[in-house]
């Protein structure tokens, strides 16, 4: 098993709250981490249909028959049981409870309505390249790191890419799909994820989406919104920071695995990424996800956004902390070429931030300081810049 940097924040959660929630997209390791960490505690999974009907059927019955706690997986498919935990903790707090669930935005309303103060919620996202690095399955071009995408199953079993993530598509997306919102046509719905795949990186244009689908814009909001809930993909919003410019105001979009994301667009070799038109887009995009990584698997909130103006001038990424800000641009080439700075030396200059707080992450290997900014290798990502 591939050790997760999430683990300790795990640890340190389940001592300080009675009820923890664990996040995060079907597949990314979620029942392993909690089988292995709270190998004590009994366990369920609600997607057992037998389960299911008891907990549906008998909340409390269920709940009794675990006195001092348990692991509950993919809570989300009985909702009811919130409502029953808020007095089993108040009763008897030392008792902790470990929840599992695929559907975010579900599972926080049920706790913000009902464990309000009492939970604590953590994310648990696809493998991180400095996981794979530490773990020697780090592969070796970012090519096939992008193809291959971070799933743990990959890497605990090997196997085919494309298998995996066909079988990801039809067993799970268009499970939550259906539990999500009833639609009635899941092939215009997989037609609409494939249209958001090539719209990776791009700044969300709504109607543009909605009309390429066949679709209505309101219908493609909704769908992006199952989307965002199921953990497939993300919006990246615009900082606030105008500099007395005008801004670009809608989020770019990006999805949670690129491995999926590739899948989606009909790659069935990493070397067909050499010459893709997207192969630039997934790049950004796995580099986004370490960057959003690096937050949530150590127990913060995401700290990442991007900055246009409506000239053109365009940062991939701004790291907000304390109130400064750092610049991140992301390049797919493996040459190292002065000009990846010149759209950071740009935004330094509005912005009065130095070449020691500048960064550019790209496809080569070598990391190393320069006269205008710090260059990262892809490998080397988790961590620079904090």
């Amino acid at each position: 098993m591939i050790h997760r940097r999430l683990t300790e924040a795990l640890e340190a959660y389940s001592r300080q709250f009675p009820v923890v929630f664990l996040t995060g997209p079907r597949q990314s390791g979620k029942t392993t981490l909690l089988k292995s960490l709270f190998a004590e505690k009994p366990y369920a999974s609600l997607e057992d249909p037998d389960v299911r009907e008891f907990a549906l059927e008998d909340p409390r019955g269920f709940l009794a028959t675990y006195p001092e706690g348990a692991v509950l997986d993919e809570v989300q498919r009985a909702p009811l049981l919130f409502s029953y935990l808020q007095g089993i903790v108040d009763r008897q707090p030392e008792h902790r409870f470990i929840l599992s669930g695929s559907q975010h935005f579900l599972m926080m309303k049920q706790i913000t309505q009902s464990l309000a103060g009492r939970a604590g919620v953590l994310a648990l996202l696809p493998l991180s390249l400095l996981e794979l690095k530490k773990a020697g399955k780090l592969l070796e071009s970012p090519e096939e790191q992008i193809f291959r995408g971070m799933y743990p199953r990959l890497y605990a079993e090997g196997g085919s890419a494309h298998a995996f993530y066909t079988s990801y598509l039809n067993t799970y997306i268009e499970r939550d799909v259906r539990s999500l919102q009833n639609i009635g046509d899941l092939s215009d719905f997989l037609r609409f994820i494939r249209l958001c795949a090539g719209r990776i990186g791009q700044v969300l244009n709504i109607s543009s989406l909605a009309s390429d689908a066949g679709i209505s814009p309101n219908t493609a909001k909704s769908w992006l919104s199952v989307l965002e809930a199921s953990y497939v993909c993300f919006l990246l919003k615009p900082h606030h920071a105008n500099f007395n410019k005008r801004l670009i105001k809608s989020p770019k979009l990006y999805f949670y695995d690129t491995g999926l994301a590739s899948a989606l667009l009909y790659l069935e070799e990493a070397r067909q990424l050499e010459t893709h038109f997207a192969r630039g887009s997934l790049f950004e995009n796995l580099v986004v996800l370490e960057l959003l990584k690096h937050r949530l698997h150590s127990a913060r909130q995401p700290n990442l956004y991007f900055w246009r103006d409506r000239h053109g001038h365009e940062v991939d990424c701004l790291l907000e902390r304390a109130g400064s800000l750092t610049p991140v641009e992301i390049k797919a080439g493996k040459t190292f070429n002065f000009s990846y700075f010149d759209g950071l030396s740009y935004w330094n200059k509005l912005s009065g931030n130095g070449v020691e707080n500048t960064y550019v992450i790209y496809a080569g290997d070598e990391s190393r300081e320069t006269s205008v900014g710090k260059l990262i290798s892809w490998k080397d990502v988790e961590g620079y810049p904090e």
